[in-house]
């Protein structure tokens, strides 16, 4: 069995010009490093054009289960374009420390240079524009639509604006589509341009050997265009309000639980159409990657339902998923497709059993297996006990880095790292290149490392902290901080435990070869 690493880091993080990560150089840059490196992978964070505000820009709380980012666009492409000229860009306030995103200015100033852009852009006499959309018309009409609403409502939740739009009649969605035409345009071109430069970047990472791991979440947002269109498809009342809301139970972590506010899926619904929803999301999510990690995977066995009026986790119980019957349909119209189960949190044997049905690698996140009450390393997470068919991460966006984990655990459980790693004299600040090496060597299938954990940084570069707002998901890479001595560090270890890439690694070295001279 071939097994293979790669890097886990978002598209944001990218050291890009103008505030944020993006389809820019940066990326081309950063796939190139991966090759060199000998990565199969560069596992990313959704893709989903985020909300702005309450919920911290988070891409797990996306205005559709379809669309792309705008922020994502390169600016630099649209200047080659001639749709825009550096001296607008430069002019642009994007905040002024360049290794965090200021999703505030973000949000304020960068529509309106993309808003510019799409005014020069005479977007509605290019066919391959007009193809795109009526490709894509069965998500994109509705959606473009939303966000023109969205603009016009003030950023307004859409369950506060008037009854006839609110709740998606025709004759409504007729009188507004008139009304506010060049913002659907605009939205529709915004979404043209992403697919259009995401696809051309997926095609340089997939011809150089790198294949793309996305991530999808189980849930969409409270307040997008997936529910307001298709209020059918979820648990709400007959005014298309939130009947049930996800969430998770009071644990040792939390005295009260979880309430994430998401609105529950009406599996008897799905099950009705033969998840043709669903079937269309796996379908249009292989499209954007090579494979696919499905986040909160234990939900498809049980989820957490909270009566919406109670706003509270202890008021939850719960409820039955689909279970197996999804992901057969699944297979049925889309054959063998590559999937990650996230299931970690709480385990059940019904959860390990529809891990195990479906035949996807889960995941393993090595923080997770120091325990001191486990005196005996029995746990899931300690690799001894791992199986091939399985990822292995140092830790998540929602982890601590390495570095930071260290810092923050106690003696008892410092010393269980290190008995476990064989290692009672490295100093800390070293330590972590034992901690990977660990992930690497074990038997899992494939290994992915977060690239805060490569270089060794501490908290201050933690992606995520759940449960916490206004200072998540702005991590970025400084400009030369991805160097050729940790590609080196990172290659040699690949080849060490039998990860590397040979296909891309050849392919660095072939590249290299000087040209034969022409006889003369």
């Amino acid at each position: 069995m071939k097994r293979y690493a790669g890097v886990l880091m978002s598209v944001t993080s990218l050291p890009s010009k103008y505030g944020i990560g993006c389809f820019d150089k940066a990326a081309y840059d950063f796939v190139d490093w991966l090759e060199k490196a000998g990565q199969k992978y560069w596992q990313i964070l959704p893709l989903g054009s985020t909300s702005h505000g309450g919920s911290d820009d988070s891409p797990y709380q996306a205005y559709s289960a379809f669309a792309g980012n705008p922020y994502m666009i390169s600016l630099e492409d649209l200047i080659k374009e001639g749709l825009l000229s550096r001296r607008e860009c430069n002019a642009v306030d994007f905040g002024d420390n360049p290794a965090k995103v200021d999703f505030d200015k973000l949000h304020e100033n960068r529509f309106d240079l993309l808003h510019l852009a799409y005014e020069r852009s005479n977007i509605s006499q290019d066919p391959e524009f007009q193809a795109f959309c009526n490709d894509n018309h069965w998500w994109l009409n509705d959606y473009a639509l939303f966000m023109a609403l969205k603009s016009f409502f003030k950023e307004a939740p859409f369950r506060s604006w008037p009854e006839d739009i609110r709740m998606h009649w025709g004759f409504a969605l007729d009188y507004y589509n008139r009304e506010l035409y060049f913002d659907v345009e605009f939205q529709k071109f915004l979404q043209f341009k992403f697919d259009q430069q995401w696809t051309k970047l997926k095609k340089y990472a997939n011809d150089r050997h790198i294949q793309i791991v996305g991530d999808i979440p189980i849930y969409v947002s409270p307040d997008g265009a997936d529910v307001w269109a298709h209020p059918e498809l979820f648990q709400l009342d007959e005014k298309n309000e939130s009947s049930s809301i996800a969430g998770c139970p009071p644990d040792s972590f939390s005295a009260d639980g979880q309430v994430w506010g998401n609105p529950l899926y009406r599996w008897d619904f799905h099950r009705s159409t033969g998840y043709e929803w669903w079937v269309t999301r796996m379908w249009h999510s292989f499209k954007l990657y090579d494979v696919v990690r499905i986040d909160h995977f234990r939900g498809f066995d049980e989820y957490f339902s909270i009566p919406a009026d109670k706003g509270s986790a202890k008021y939850g119980h719960w409820e039955k998923g689909p279970g197996m019957e999804l992901f057969r349909t699944i297979h049925a119209r889309l054959g063998d497709v590559n999937v990650i189960a996230e299931d970690l949190g709480l385990m059940t044997d019904g959860v390990r059993k529809l891990v195990k049905d479906s035949g996807y690698p889960n995941m393993k996140v090595l923080q997770f297996a120091v325990d001191p009450t486990d005196i005996a390393f029995g746990n899931d997470y300690w690799p001894q006990n791992y199986d091939a068919n399985c990822v292995v991460y140092t830790g998540t966006h929602d982890n601590e880095t390495v570095v930071g984990w260290f810092g923050c655990i106690t003696e008892e459980e410092m010393q269980m790292v290190r008995d476990y790693l064989c290692d009672q004299h490295t100093p800390l600040k070293d330590l972590y290149k034992s901690f990977i090496a660990t992930a690497m060597r074990s038997a899992a299938k494939s290994c992915i490392i977060p690239m805060q954990d490569w270089l060794g940084l501490d908290n201050t570069a933690r992606m995520n902290t759940p449960g916490t707002v206004d200072i998540n998901w702005s991590w970025r890479l400084k400009e030369g901080q991805v160097t050729e001595q940790l590609c080196e560090e990172v290659r040699n270890v690949s080849k060490r435990y039998g990860r590397a890439n040979w296909d891309a690694l050849k392919a660095v070295e072939k590249a290299a070869e000087p040209e034969e001279t022409a006889s003369v």
